[in-house]
């Protein structure tokens, strides 16, 4: 930087010097007012417990895989769920194509609460699981389906329990539940063909160009995916980062006020492919994904099953999310 050295006459530095002492008060009085009337609203107390049995009531279906009985009856049961806790549901039902050609009846389920405010708030989550266990140890069970506890029913636990929640005490804003499908049938690893990154979150791409309301728009959006597991690390995803820096930072502060500063660590988390890469790109909510930094242990494996679960983890998720979404105006 380059400093330029100016002759200023002493009576206009007496008065610059007024000046300056004049808008400082200001500026200081307004500080304070502010400071005084930015109120932090309690969040209703999230319940780990409740997120539990709604993560075992997914995963008693068994494996959600799109075209299968299970996926059916969870589909249904996860409607039934958002009408029971008061939301106007929306039931979008798209003929997707997979990587292989395989036709899928996929299912996006949406919850809204005070559908008709223009401000909103979109909870993502994908309720689907994974074909195959292709990061299996055990080669042998490389094309056997997972029950996906924390790949998948997780995220969709905690946004059922904060659906119960919003149910008995609204927030000022719209909210509104969206879990999409067909996220986790992408490209198995041992397929020959070309891996393209369009083969995952097809659920959330239909979403994204054909949302459940014409010229749907949210002030932001958040993506739960894998939030149950034990001991993750989530850190600020580097396409969250790009979209939604603003959104990354109100939900890890609050973390740190919460307490759950050991779940959320302020830290770059490399960018993963997600139902949020596609809400960004194709769709209008600038969105954030709260996603474990390397996964977690039993990623696309039989074992992640409900001995993947810990209520801890929940709580932390459940509870920064609902300080967030009960704290915007």
């Amino acid at each position: 930087m380059k400093r330029n050295y100016t002759f200023i006459p002493l009576f206009l530095l007496l008065v610059v010097a007024v000046v300056a002492c004049s808008n400082n008060s200001s500026k200081s009085a307004e500080g304070s007012e502010e400071s005084t009337t930015k109120v932090v609203v309690e969040a209703p107390s999230f319940n780990a417990d409740s997120a539990y049995q709604y993560v075992k009531a997914q995963v008693d279906f068994g494996p959600r895989v799109p075209n299968t009985n299970a996926h059916k009856a969870c589909g249904d049961y996860l409607a039934g769920k958002l009408e029971q806790f008061g939301a106007k549901v929306y039931n979008q039902y798209v003929d997707l194509s997979a990587y292989d050609g395989t036709l899928l009846k996929a299912r996006n389920i949406i919850g809204a609460y005070k559908p008709d405010s223009k401000k909103r708030i979109a909870l993502f989550s994908h309720w689907d699981s994974r074909p195959w266990a292709d990061q299996d140890s055990d080669d042998k069970k490389r094309h056997t389906p997972i029950l996906g506890a924390n790949d998948g029913a997780s995220g969709v636990g905690v946004l059922l329990e904060i659906a119960r929640q919003v149910q008995q005490q609204q927030p000022e804003l719209g909210i509104d539940i969206i879990l999409v499908d067909a996220e986790d049938y992408g490209t198995h690893s041992a397929y020959k063909g070309e891996h393209k990154e369009e083969a995952w979150g097809l659920g959330s791409q239909a979403w994204a160009r054909n949302p459940h309301v014409e010229g749907y728009h949210a002030r932001f959006g958040i993506l739960l995916d894998m939030v149950g597991g034990k001991n993750p690390e989530f850190r600020y995803e580097a396409t969250s980062e790009r979209v939604a820096k603003d959104v990354n930072r109100k939900v890890w502060k609050a973390a740190k006020n919460l307490g759950f500063g050991r779940f959320f660590v302020p830290k770059d988390g490399g960018e993963v492919t997600d139902d949020h890469t596609f809400i960004n790109r194709y769709g209008n909510v600038p969105t954030i994904d709260i996603v474990p930094y390397g996964f977690f242990e039993h990623w696309h494996t039989v074992k992640d099953d409900m001995d993947a679960i810990d209520k801890e983890t929940l709580q932390a998720v459940g509870q920064t999310v609902m300080q967030v979404i009960y704290n915007e105006k």
